[in-house]
């Protein structure tokens, strides 16, 4: 028996290497695992935010929503396929990821200038990203982080500008139209009432107005209006001569502690350190042809605006 098993395990040992010879190219070696199948993902640690504040509380639930314009080119515009870009977008969607928040999770809710105010003070958003000029009244009910960018009132008008309109004096008894609640609109109301204003819900009802013939005139901040040309070129052009500075804040809802206001702040002001303010606004606004400025200096929540 063992010169039996002896012979037959020499027998096996011959065949394999006989197998072995033969196998060429066909030949079956074990698969090792790929390096980088088998080396694990680094995740980049959550963010961490003290307990009770609405940073944790937002970080936390993992979603945001956020007031933006549908109907402004380059800065809050809702796409075709359902999507959202823009600068404001851009903003919000750079303090969502500080706050661990991914862009699927940011809800976009349409903000008019008229109904920004009452969305933060009922809870239904959470910040207001939207061409928010910061002003002492506004200040009154809610807080603004920022200011972010500062445009300027400029004034639209029909290709050619047939009523040779230069600045907001040459509006005199020409039909003028703005939004309900903005700043630009109640510019006009108080300081050149001369002019016949009409006030629409959004700047683009202002805009269907004007390429119609309807009025002579639509005004509202530079940046808001280069994006109205981009898309109507050859149909509108703008005056380009601001008359206003107007600081485009984030709306916040009013707290005691101003804590959330004061991230907010912070926030900005690592986006205008490391570039992606520059790189976001380039590829946005930029493309309208306004050219990347400085960043401005943010204020504090205690006083909006002033350095």
């Amino acid at each position: 028996m063992l010169i039996q098993r002896t012979t037959a395990a020499i027998s096996a040992a011959v065949l394999a290497l006989a197998l072995a010879a033969c196998g060429g190219d066909d030949e079956v070696t074990p698969s090792t695992p790929d390096v980088e199948e088998t080396t694990e993902t680094e995740e980049e640690p959550a963010a961490e935010f003290e307990a009770g504040t609405k940073m944790a509380e937002l970080s936390e639930a993992g979603a945001i929503t956020v007031g933006i314009k549908f109907d402004q080119p380059l800065f809050g515009l809702e796409t075709l396929d359902g999507g959202f870009e823009g600068f404001d977008v851009e903003i919000a969607t750079m303090l969502a990821e500080k706050l661990g928040i991914p862009a699927g999770s940011i809800e976009f809710i349409e903000s008019v200038s008229a109904n920004r105010e009452p969305f933060l003070e009922q809870g239904q958003v959470d910040i207001v990203v939207a061409t928010y000029t910061i002003n002492e009244t506004r200040d009154e009910v809610i807080d603004f982080a920022g200011p972010y960018y500062v445009a300027g009132q400029d004034i639209l008008v029909p290709a050619g500008n047939p009523n040779g309109i230069t600045g907001p004096d040459d509006l005199a008894g020409l039909k003028v139209c703005s939004a309900e609640g903005s700043t630009p609109a109640e510019n006009i109301a108080t300081n050149y009432p001369d002019a016949e204003l009409t006030l629409l819900p959004e700047y683009s009802l202002c805009l269907e107005s004007l390429l119609n013939g309807q009025i002579d005139a639509l005004t509202t901040d530079n940046v808001i209006l280069s994006g109205y040309v981009s898309e109507n070129e050859g149909d509108v052009e703008l005056v380009g001569a601001p008359f206003t500075e107007e600081p485009y804040g984030i709306g916040v809802p009013q707290e005691d502690d101003k804590a959330f206001c004061e991230w907010v702040n912070d926030s900005l002001n690592e986006m205008y350190e490391d570039g992606s303010w520059a790189e976001a606004f380039e590829a946005t606004v930029g493309t309208g042809g306004v050219e990347t400025p400085e960043p401005p200096a943010t204020g504090s929540c205690e006083t909006p605006g002033a350095a």
